[in-house]
């Protein structure tokens, strides 16, 4: 063999030798490269998540989409209520809680005393709505002083025609949210005010199961988010609802703006910081869902916030995990 392919034979392998250690070396990493160019981490392990039925379309949208991104991570959320999830985040059983309400001062108090830190995060703004059968062709309105004759206790049972006399004399049947949603925490404290609720109303933690009630009983009456509204338009009749300005229906502009009055609130994930500062994908997951979840909640029938209080969300969440 003479110089010349000698030379020739000696650069090829350096040449082959040099692509085989730099596949070698983006192996090792890890990561992966997509069409923009740009290396992502390939994240694994679990992101438990419970709470709220009220704010599971939201977070089921948010895991969805992260998924997606991040196949080897499995996001799972649940719909036990606002309190329930509490529970089992104050035992550490889960990551996140997804809250209706904002925590109450002994749910502090029991994360407190079980070593638990956690950071309050809100997602979006919801109104909770107020349904009734399509077939009702009586009720169009509902005053706060009628929702409360309604849906008090009295011992007695509540026919239509109690609340007005020109309605029918027919018993009402109420479907609820469950005492552990914080749905039934927030109506029973403006409605209710802290007083009994009717003693034959349907309970669940589940609001498909109180649409399924409503749309197939001419005389039912229930309350839940307004998502649950929105996605059961066509088997659904909304009640206006007089806070004392006049009779306002929820909107996104109404439960926006606050003219759908009193029963507009916001609603919350609150995070284990432990979770977020030891666990990458939970971390990563949380980063997530403060960049996406004002789009995400508009798909699925709530209000976002503005982009500024996402800003200083996320702004909270990265001096969190510094």
């Amino acid at each position: 063999m003479n110089g010349f392919k000698k030379l020739l034979l000696l650069v090829s392998m350096i040449g082959i030798l040099a692509i085989m250690a730099a596949c070698g070396s983006e192996a090792e990493s890890g990561s992966s490269e997509d069409s923009n160019g740009s290396n992502e981490e390939t994240l694994n392990g679990s992101v438990l998540i419970d709470g709220s039925s009220t704010v599971f379309p939201i977070m089921e949208a948010v895991s969805e989409e992260y998924m997606a991104e991040q196949p080897e991570v499995q996001v799972s959320v649940g719909f036990s209520g606002t309190g329930g999830g509490f529970k089992k985040f104050i035992a550490s059983e889960t990551d996140m809680s997804n809250a209706s309400r904002t925590i109450k001062d002994e749910e502090k108090a029991e994360l407190e005393a079980n070593g638990v830190e956690f950071t309050e995060f809100e997602l979006a703004k919801d109104g909770i709505s107020i349904v009734v059968n399509k077939d009702n062709e009586w009720v169009d309105s509902l005053t706060i002083e009628e929702l409360q004759a309604m849906w008090v206790d009295n011992g007695k049972t509540k026919l239509w025609s109690d609340i007005r006399p020109e309605w029918p004399a027919e018993e009402i049947k109420f479907y609820s949210p469950g005492t552990d949603s914080g749905t039934f925490d927030y109506f029973n404290e403006v409605i209710l005010d802290e007083q009994a609720l009717v003693a034959n109303a349907t309970l669940s933690e589940d609001d498909n199961v109180l649409v399924q009630g409503v749309s197939g009983d001419k005389n039912a009456i229930g309350f839940f988010g307004y998502a649950y509204y929105s996605e059961n338009k066509d088997k659904l009749k909304v009640v206006a609802i007089d806070g004392g300005n006049g009779a306002v229906e929820p909107t996104n502009k109404t439960i926006n703006d606050g003219s759908y009055s009193p029963l507009s609130r916001p609603v919350f994930t609150y995070v284990a910081n432990e979770a977020v500062t030891t666990k990458p994908q939970v971390a990563d997951f949380m980063k997530f869902t403060l960049e996406n979840v004002g789009d995400l909640a508009e798909e699925v029938g709530y209000v976002r916030l503005t982009d500024e209080e996402y800003a200083k969300s996320l702004q909270v969440f990265e001096d969190l995990i510094k």
